[in-house]
């Protein structure tokens, strides 16, 4: 890779900045992220590990009913329960009783009603956690029961029952897709199929926990594990009956998050009590409640229709896309948004009638989760894809290949690509790959390890039969549809014991995804410094965004980068030098290399400071009738290739490789980055063979480790990683989000691994082993 820490790319041309220091610290080098050794030895400080002096701790009692009217509430056993200090429902919430990401539709405690099985109805708050527990399960709620609506059908059938009086009809949003005239169009071939996506939980293995500080002015400090502090604080504000200014927050550690941070869970909870109380209160959700106290993936339901020539081109889609949003909204609209702006895929198709819809049942909330809308439509398109290509006698690459996007070519929704779009690139990369080697022998006998049930020795190879498969997704990056996206990013510059040291304070949500690595790389290669301090992201400092959408390395990357030039910029002003002139090395350096001034000298008695605000060009909403718009900021592509090992007498999977090529732009941060693309492909192949929320009429049935089965370290695949990088020329620095393309082009790659091991069908994810077997 060629030295990327001298120049950057800006419409074409080079322009100078500064040089990074050493040791490949700066943009394009992997230095060691600062919470990592602590993390690795166990130190790093969770949310869940904040304490206060005098601190109570809270529970939440849940609905056990999906749906059911709340007839009479009994707090009488919990008060008198030794310990306890508060026990709190709705009538007892000073502000408005409602909260929401898009749409304030959602109870902070169910009040009259409650619309899925864990919904919170009651909260506590006790010396002891176990008292806590203890206290809430005394609570007597009595309820009548009344029939959940669970399915599509029941949602929309006529005079069926209102799930929530924010959505009469039990729909969130309709968006429909249309481009040129697909009634009229002839294709030779045709294939049509209807794809099923399960309920999938992001499952961070930090659970959810915050620490609840009453303050003197009448506010509150709180210290908690989220991904959005000032939307968290927008929320938490009017449920508190209290000013924003007196509702302060600051991260907490975090341990995961992939979306399920994004909505409040605990933090109204614990703010209500504290307030009440007086006393700091702590919450922190068992592995139990966190599944059912924060929204999931959206299941889908989609029906679709590809029809293409005989010279393998497309000529037309349509489809269906139906996604269960749960009791409330959270941001099913933007669900829903993404479903249809990208669910033909990186494809030109002339003709399209589509259309996804978002509904209100009283099956579990969803939300987001990464991936965000693409991950659903693309198991659909992708396995229309494979079917056409079968149906033409064409190999699955060279038909994704004959219908790719590229530079200048025009999406779905009319929005030129006017950046980089390797769409036939990519599938050339992993197709391209060398293929792994069949499973090796350990005295005569296959290792366990690399046949499927692995170390169980369920199966000894007889049975067992290698398939291919490939897919190439794509993503958008940052917010869209016209919202308006932004981060704000302040850093100072000072002289602390003779040496220089630039301090960057965002309210970037570190959640494991190494933004504090990123900022200070940015900060070593625009100011020429070393010792890079980053402050504890809070609302003491303007909001930047949520860490989502795979926008956090581009807005705030931006912010933290245009707040270091505007310091480096009066530093040379205190200097006296030209504008030509960098900080590199802790020096003032003329633009031949020649070091002029001392930068600590410099910054004797002086404190450089600057605040800059970021954001990307300007999106559009989707007309709501035809779908067309310019209402991505920036699209990102990825491609995979599976290799899987099946024994198709007990229905086992091995999943042998999964190899990867994605455009990233540039790669600031080359280790990170290989890690977000393994990291999103393993959440991939987790969806497509064994993560679900299982919900039977309307309640959760698994929630829990035991159940809900996550891909473990012994069910890692090899995941070679190929990273291209064609630079944005709108992005900072040409970079694209990375983190959510590779989820959502794995789990279609795994299917048609396993469907060219067993030639089955496999219309459902995640596969079940009795999918596997029979004729």
């Amino acid at each position: 890779m060629d030295n990327p820490g001298t120049s950057e790319q800006t419409s074409g041309r080079e322009t100078a900045v500064a040089t990074r220091p050493p040791a490949d610290s700066g943009i394009g080098g992997s230095p060691l992220r600062p919470d990592g050794i602590l993390k690795a030895k166990g130190a790093f400080a969770y949310a869940s590990d904040l304490w206060a002096d005098d601190m109570l701790w809270g529970a939440t009692l849940r609905s056990p009913h999906p749906r059911a009217r709340i007839v009479s509430v009994d707090l009488g056993e919990a008060l008198a329960t030794p310990g306890v200090e508060a026990v709190l429902t709705h009538e007892d919430i000073p502000g408005r009783n409602l909260y929401g990401l898009e749409t304030a539709d959602t109870p902070v405690l169910a009040a009259g009603e409650v619309r899925y099985h864990g919904e919170p109805v009651a909260i506590v708050a006790a010396d002891h956690p176990e008292t806590a527990r203890r206290a809430a399960a005394r609570i007597k709620v009595a309820y009548e029961v009344l029939d959940p609506v669970v399915t599509e059908e029941q949602a929309l059938a006529a005079g069926a029952p209102v799930v929530n009086p924010h959505w009469p009809d039990n729909i969130v949003s309709r968006q429909p897709v249309r481009r040129g005239d697909p009634d009229r169009a002839t294709a030779d071939v045709v294939v049509r199929g209807r794809y099923t996506v399960g309920m999938q939980d992001q499952a961070p293995l930090g659970p959810e926990a915050a620490l609840a500080v009453p303050a003197e002015d009448g506010g509150v400090d709180l210290f908690v594990a989220t991904q959005f502090l000032h939307v968290d604080r927008q929320q938490l504000a009017p449920v508190l009956g209290l000013p924003e200014e007196k509702v302060r927050l600051t991260l907490g550690g975090v341990g995961g998050a992939f979306g399920a941070r994004e909505d409040l869970t605990l933090q109204a909870h614990a703010c209500l009590l504290a307030l009440h109380t007086g006393k700091p209160v702590k919450m922190v959700y068992s592995r139990e409640e966190s599944f059912l106290g924060h929204v999931h993936r959206h299941p889908a339901v989609m029906d679709y229709e590809h029809g293409a020539d005989r010279d393998g081109r497309l000529v037309y889609v349509k489809a269906r896309v139906v996604l269960d949003g749960g009791a409330y909204a959270s941001t099913t609209a933007a669900v829903v948004g993404n479903a249809a702006g990208l669910g033909i895929g990186p494809y030109h198709v002339p003709h399209i009638a589509t259309e996804a819809i978002g509904l209100v049942t009283n099956n579990p909330p969803c939300g987001a989760m990464r991936g965000f809308g693409a991950v659903q439509a693309c198991f659909a398109y992708e396995s229309q894809m494979d079917r056409l290509a079968a149906e033409l006698g064409l190999h699955p690459v060279e038909f994704r290949q004959r219908n790719a996007l590229a530079e200048g070519g025009v999406t779905a929704i009319g929005q030129v690509l006017d950046s980089p779009a390797p769409v036939a690139e990519l599938l050339g990369m992993v197709r391209a790959m060398p293929l792994p080697g069949e499973a090796s022998g350990t005295g005569g006998r296959p290792d366990p390890r690399e046949l499927p049930g692995g170390y169980s020795w369920s199966t000894r190879g007889e049975g067992v039969r290698r398939g291919i498969g490939y897919s190439v997704g794509v993503k958008n990056v940052a917010f869209s549809q016209g919202h308006d996206d932004y981060s704000t990013a302040r850093v100072r510059l000072e002289a602390v014991a003779g040496e220089p040291v630039a301090t960057v304070h965002t309210a970037a949500a570190e959640v494991g995804q190494g933004g504090v690595a990123v900022w200070t790389q940015i900060a070593r290669t625009e100011l020429g410094v070393e010792r890079v301090v980053l402050e504890t992201p809070d609302t003491q400092v303007g909001s930047a965004g949520s860490t989502s959408a795979s926008r956090q390395t581009y807005v705030t990357g931006g912010a933290v980068r245009d707040a270091c030039r505007l310091v480096r910029e009066e530093v040379l002003r205190l200097a006296g030098r030209p504008g030509n002139c960098l900080l590199r090395g802790g020096k003032v350096t003329a633009a031949d290399g020649l070091a002029l001034d001392d930068l600590a000298d410099v910054l004797d008695g002086h404190t450089v400071e600057h605040t800059a605000e970021y954001r990307h060009r300007a999106t559009s909403a989707l007309d709501p009738e035809t779908g067309q718009g310019d209402a991505f900021v920036q699209y990102t592509f990825c491609a995979h290739r599976a290799v899987v090992d099946v024994d198709v007498e007990l229905g086992l999977v091995k999943v042998v490789e999964l190899a990867a090529a994605q455009d990233v732009g540039r790669a600031m941060n080359p280790q990170a980055v290989a890690g977000q693309i393994q990291g999103g492909g393993m959440q991939g192949m987790g969806l497509a063979l064994t993560e679900e929320i299982v919900v039977r009429g309307g309640v959760v049935v698994n929630g829990s480790f035991t159940d809900y089965l996550i891909p473990t370290i012994a069910d890692a695949p090899a995941m070679p990683v190929q990273i291209l990088e064609l630079a944005d020329p709108h992005a900072p620095y040409g970079l694209r989000g990375v983190g959510e393309a590779p989820t959502v082009s794995a789990a279609p790659a795994v299917v048609a691994a396993i469907r060219d091991a067993t030639g089955k069908a496999l219309a459902r994810i995640p596969i079940r082993p009795e999918d596997l077997l029979g004729d």
